[in-house]
Parts: structure tokens; sequence; C-alpha cells
């Protein structure tokens, strides 16, 4: 990482990792977290250069629940394109790819939210979608009294209840150029 983008990406990581201790080397950890996220593997294959792998992936959980990653993103969408931010853009979301793990659902859903579909686990039609269950809501009928328009409204709405179900299940294979493109 360049002085550059460490200066941009400086503000927001946390400088202290508990009440007044700060964290030793934060530069070299970063970059560590990133050479990890742009690669496939595990922790325990850091490089020696980079510190104990033991060390970097506490700080990295540390400051995934602190809410790193979610102040990331949420500055890559707010920022021009010429910030300086935007050169590392492509590590923050490989790293948010990591931070989802830990995060579940709720940061998928920002994710969704903020547009950001690079820093998405996998293509979007195979991760849970949070507004199905809005959807659902509306597709349930409200129960009055039995006539005949009301049972063709709730006819009308089991089919569109089963449209969505449809729609949210996917695709029940996954191309294999797919596969290989979200590896």
């Amino acid at each position: 990482m360049s002085d550059e983008e460490w200066l941009a990406l400086a503000p927001y990581v946390l400088r202290r990792s508990g009440p007044g201790r700060p964290i030793p080397e934060l530069r070299q950890r970063m970059d560590a977290i990133f050479h990890l996220a742009c690669s496939a593997e595990p922790w325990r294959a850091l490089p020696p250069a980079f510190g104990k792998p033991d060390t970097v992936s506490r700080c990295f959980r540390r400051l995934t629940h602190a809410g790193l990653w979610q102040r990331l993103l949420r500055a890559l969408v707010d920022l021009s394109e010429t910030h300086t931010l935007r050169a590392i853009e492509a590590w923050i979301t490989r790293a948010c790819r990591r931070a989802a793990r830990i995060l579940g659902l709720g940061f998928i859903v920002l994710i969704r939210r903020l547009g950001l579909r690079s820093a998405l686990n996998g293509p979007p039609w195979l991760l849970p979608d949070p507004e199905f269950a809005e959807k659902l809501v509306h597709a349930i009928p409200e129960l009055d009294a039995p006539t005949q328009a009301g049972f063709r409204r709730f006819c009308w709405r089991l089919r569109m209840l089963l449209r969505l179900h449809r729609v949210a299940m996917g695709r029940s294979r996954i191309p294999r150029c797919l596969r290989l493109a979200w590896a």
C-alpha cells in the first residue's frame, strides 16, 4: 500500500484496540489483511513478513466487529471517482467478502442497499434477498368476510406469492463459468 493510499484509509481505521492501548504496526496489519483478502488462502498461509497469522486474524475480527468495513463501504459510495480511496476499492470489497462471514445477513443487506455488488460473496441471485420478507407481507391477503371477490383476490395473491418464491429460489444449477468467476 502506498503512502497516499494509507493516508486515505487511515481516518477510517481505529487506532486503538482497547481503552487507550494503541495498535502496533497498524499499516502492516492492514497490508496483511488486504494481501489475504485478495487471495483465497487461509490465515495460516500469511507470509512471515506480515507478522503472526493469529495476530492479523484477531485484528481483522476486531476491526470487523468495530464496523470498519461498513464505514469504508459507505465512504466508497459517498466519495468522488477521483478520491485516493478508490484506488484500493477492489481490496476493500474483497476484504468485505471475508467480513461477511463474520457479520452475517445484516452486512449483506447493507451491501445490497449500497449497490456494491463486488463486495458480495457470490452472484446476487444466489444470496439471501432481505426484501423478500417485505414482499411476502404485501402478498399475504387480509382475511375479511369470505366473499367471491375476496376469494379471487386471495387466489391472485397466492399466484404472486408462488412467483416470488420461484424468483427467490434462484437457479437450480450454477454454470461452471460463474462458479469459477466468483471463486
